[in-house]
């Protein structure tokens, strides 16, 4: 079954469990749903909210229980990992807040941050924050999506509107990750340039 049918057939439940993997796609698509009145717009925010937020405090929890387990230790291994150790050092509040707005990084950032002394509880509290501005943010876009393409085109034909908003989300999903890439490659340092 496709992710896009599980959230269409489920509902809220769909969101839920498709927000946990797919993370901004679902949230925005639910979004559309709340929009063409299937599902309440609040209850679609706190379907995703909570979705995201178990499913990081799972991945944490993992990195913490098996934290000498050799595929824990290859997360931690990877760029991505080595990326994620070196920013929370820096600055672990922050960036227990912020690690799910950062694409591509979110299973590395849960599970490095489990293999470190952060307190749990402190990271159910940022964790839930962030969860729910992040769902917020992307339902919100979903939502608004749909209102500008029924805006501009009427009611359309089921399919044809579901595809007009995927096309949208997609370039939205795609301008954040470009954005977000851009933004990464300016933060990291060129150690080439760095004298010895």
């Amino acid at each position: 079954m496709a992710l896009e049918q599980l959230v269409t057939d489920f509902g809220a439940v769909g969101l839920f469990l498709g927000a946990g993997f797919e993370g901004e796609g679902v949230a925005m698509m639910g979004g559309v749903l709340s929009h063409r009145g299937l599902l309440h717009f609040w209850l679609a925010i706190l379907s995703v909210a909570s979705g995201s937020f178990l499913i990081d405090q799972l991945f944490f929890l993992l990195g913490r229980r098996y934290r000498g387990h050799p595929r824990v230790r290859s997360v931690q291994a990877s760029s991505a990992g080595a990326k994620v150790l070196r920013t929370f050092e820096r600055r672990p509040d922050l960036f227990v807040f912020a690690f799910r707005f950062l694409y591509g990084l979110r299973i590395a950032s849960a599970i490095t941050i489990g293999t470190t002394t952060y307190p749990w509880g402190r990271l159910i509290l940022l964790n839930a924050l962030a969860a729910l501005i992040w769902a917020s943010l992307f339902v919100t876009i979903g939502y608004l999506c749909g209102q500008a393409i029924e805006g501009m085109f009427g009611h359309l034909h089921a399919a044809l509107h579901y595809l007009i908003a995927g096309t949208g989300i997609i370039f939205i999903v795609v301008l954040i990750t470009v954005v977000t890439r851009r933004t990464r490659r300016r933060a990291t340092p060129d150690v080439s340039k760095v004298d010895t």
